[in-house]
């Protein structure tokens, strides 16, 4: 019997070939063009870190969708980063700790979870993301939505969609405006992100039911949550969210979907999702959030976002113009091949007679100094 398994991946996992490897390439240099334009720098971040400093330097972050083991050297519980989020955040907080804020970096690379997320079997994704620390304000937040959008629509996306919400809305009503006893916050919380009108009765929510209807276009979802905040507590949020659509109006569709919380547990006052026409699920999301220091300090305030371009990747390898190849013959003079290059050409060198051009996928060969068309 033949022995097949050297040849497998594990689920989930899979290899980049030619095509899939340029597009993800172009989309990490044209996202990090853009970052770099609005003055983002670029930080690189190891794959492997301790589980204590990636679990506990953000409030939610799940450390049971990490790969943990123990590190045979210092026999602490290692952790394969999920998400690059809480790493970056680990920089601000140590190595970069006196740097003036608002501080601006940016990010790029594969995190691995334990499974995929909902239908989408993948465990390897690749996350590209900006974060802006030591501001959650609206002018933040606004900055971080409209180069979110720009990275997206220089990576190749098109018909661009952005889906606000605000994570924090039920402690913010529950505290005042709508009290709930402390039992049946969480409760609430989940019947309002699974849109469950009775289920939110049963939790005791019901006063809460109008906030399932203030979703849909931003115009007209925004204007339906100023009239359920009848007491005003969400009056700032709202003014916010105003000023954050008209710094990127034209530039995507906005919707708003206030309770919405999935994917949005480390979030504070505000969050968006970003969609692309042609892509299933979502391509990224962000929003504030604090970054915890060292005990006794207070949290630090920071927005950001992270794109998850894969989606797009297959889309640009499909349709992605293949470079022109030059085959260079045996004996061919090196300088005008470097000339040629020079000018665009990608160079396939002849290593013996029997190289074939076109099997190697040449589009021209160089004769006497010119590309000729084969």
């Amino acid at each position: 019997m033949q022995d097949t398994d050297r040849d497998l991946l594990p689920e989930g996992l899979g290899d980049r070939l030619p095509q899939a490897a340029w597009a993800a390439q172009h989309v990490r240099r044209m996202a990090h063009d853009v970052l770099a334009g609005h003055g983002y720098e670029r930080v690189d971040t190891p794959m492997l870190e301790f589980e204590k400093a990636l679990a506990s330097r953000m409030a939610g972050v799940q450390a049971r969708r990490m790969f943990r083991f123990v590190d045979p050297i210092s026999l602490r519980m290692l952790a394969v980063r999920s998400d690059m989020t809480a790493q970056v955040a680990r920089i601000a907080a140590t190595s970069l700790s006196n740097a003036a804020r608002p501080l601006r970096l940016s990010y790029s690379g594969p995190v691995l979870a334990i499974k995929g997320d909902g239908l989408d079997p993948s465990r390897e994704r690749l996350q590209i993301g900006a974060e802006l620390i030591g501001s959650d304000s609206v002018a933040a937040a606004a900055e971080i939505v409209e180069v979110a959008i720009e990275a997206l629509r220089a990576a190749g996306a098109t018909g661009v969609s952005v889906d606000f919400t605000l994570p924090d809305l039920v402690d913010a009503l529950s505290a005042e405006a709508l009290p709930l006893p402390s039992g049946q916050i969480e409760a609430v919380r989940q019947m309002l992100d699974a849109k469950d009108a009775g289920g939110l009765v049963d939790a005791g929510g019901a006063a809460y039911l109008p906030l399932l209807y203030a979703v849909g276009p931003f115009a007209g979802a925004i204007e339906k949550l100023a009239q359920f905040d009848a007491g005003g507590v969400l009056a700032d949020r709202i003014d916010g969210l105003r000023r954050i659509a008209a710094r990127v109006e034209g530039k995507a569709r906005l919707t708003l979907d206030p309770s919405e919380r999935h994917g949005f547990e480390y979030q504070s006052w505000f969050g968006f999702t970003i969609y692309a026409d042609g892509v299933t699920g979502t391509m990224g999301r962000g929003g504030t959030y604090r970054i915890l220091g060292r005990a006794g300090a207070d949290p630090e305030p920071a927005t950001g976002f992270s794109l998850y371009p894969d989606p797009l990747l297959d889309s640009l390898a499909v349709t992605s113009t293949t470079p022109q190849r030059l085959f260079l013959p045996l004996g061919h003079d090196p300088q005008v091949a470097a000339r040629q290059r020079a000018i665009g050409w990608a160079t396939v060198a002849a290593l013996d007679e029997t190289d074939d051009a076109v099997a190697l996928g040449c589009s021209h060969r160089l004769e006497a100094g010119e590309a000729v068309p084969l």
